[in-house]
């Protein structure tokens, strides 16, 4: 079976096991997503989903993020951890957006790394579930699960990203990297993965039945 093969048998079992492939972090619009995705970093997201509320309410809109005192940001971003950086960077990316796009989250993968804050990852989430586009987002789950299933080599993000852009269905690779979280989280799960029960033990070369 080649890599290109197993992939789309990949695609296909996760697929079938979960329909709904959705990013579990909770937003309402384009600008809140990214806010939120930049909370997730080393934090969960059932976390952010408990701060961000709150977050939203006192600060519903760029305008207001921008013309925020960061300390404030900080505070409400607390638990979140790192959250000096991230209060700096939410504050600082809304800026951006009011001055150089017209208060519109962008579009391309150029523009939202320009953004305070946005890594490739944060980027690609916005990309495949704002906008829609081919998107590959290589969280810690789904570098593990591929390099498990045998589809990459490495656990460097970018080299994850560019191996798997060349493998997967572009249509699909958005919503894999949301089944690949999910998958990770309630079957192939770090240090204790179920072989016995995981839809992809036939195209896993790493599976233990």
């Amino acid at each position: 079976m080649t890599k290109k093969e197993r992939a789309a048998k990949a695609v296909a079992a996760l697929k079938a096991r979960y329909p709904g492939a959705l990013c579990s972090l909770e937003a309402a619009d384009p600008l809140q997503l990214l806010i939120a995705t930049r909370l997730s970093a080393q934090c969960t997201d059932a976390r952010v989903n408990l701060v961000t509320p709150a977050l939203f309410a006192r600060f519903p809109d760029a305008e207001a993020f921008a013309a925020a005192d960061v300390e404030e940001v900080e505070a409400l971003v607390h638990s979140c951890g790192f959250y000096r950086a991230k209060a700096r960077d939410i504050v600082g990316m809304c800026r951006k957006i009011l001055s150089d796009y017209d208060g519109v989250v962008p579009d391309t993968l150029e523009a939202l790394t320009a953004l305070p804050g946005v890594g490739r990852k944060t980027a690609n989430l916005i990309l495949g579930d704002v906008y829609g586009k081919p998107a590959v987002v290589t969280d810690t789950h789904v570098i593990r699960i591929t390099n498990l299933l045998g589809l990459v080599e490495t656990r460097d993000p970018l080299k994850v990203e560019l191996a798997l852009r060349k493998l997967l269905d572009p249509a699909e690779s958005n919503d894999f990297c949301h089944r690949c979280v999910l998958h990770g989280r309630d079957t192939c799960i770090a240090r204790r993965p179920q072989c016995g029960s995981c839809v992809l033990a036939d195209c896993c070369k790493s599976c233990k039945p």
